[in-house]
């Protein structure tokens, strides 16, 4: 080995895409938004400079496109979570969840099963 370290096999189809779009491509034309969204889907998982030069993209290019998809993810991660109608008796508690970025959610239940705090709880935690 000459002291270089393999590629993931997920870098080497990308590497593929691009490769195979280049070989096609007219002078001039722009990379495809599908390819991008690989290439930020790889700089997520290996890193920007590694993922671009794998690539043979712009580092900044990706750098910026990563940061667009951060930012479009933490608005699609806001969802509403709908909980069942509560049973009458049983069960009652109160708490609170913090995002650790400022976001509080209070929350008072009856008669609630555990696996709905669970779920509700994952959820708020998942608004990146």
């Amino acid at each position: 080995m000459g002291g270089r370290e393999e590629l993931p096999r997920d870098l080497v189809e990308g590497r593929s895409r691009f490769r195979a779009w280049r070989s096609g491509r007219r002078l001039g034309e722009r990379i495809p938004a599908t390819l991008w969204a690989v290439a930020v889907r790889l700089a997520r998982r290996h890193g920007l400079s590694r993922t671009a030069t794998a690539l043979s993209v712009d580092y900044y290019s990706l750098k910026e496109r990563s940061a667009a998809a951060v930012g479009d993810r933490a608005l699609q991660a806001t969802a509403f979570v709908e909980l069942p109608a509560p049973v009458l008796g049983g069960k009652h508690c109160r708490f609170e969840l913090d995002d650790g970025a400022g976001a509080t959610l209070r929350v008072h239940l009856q008669g609630y099963d555990t696996a709905d705090l669970e779920i509700l709880a994952r959820r708020f935690g998942k608004a990146e």
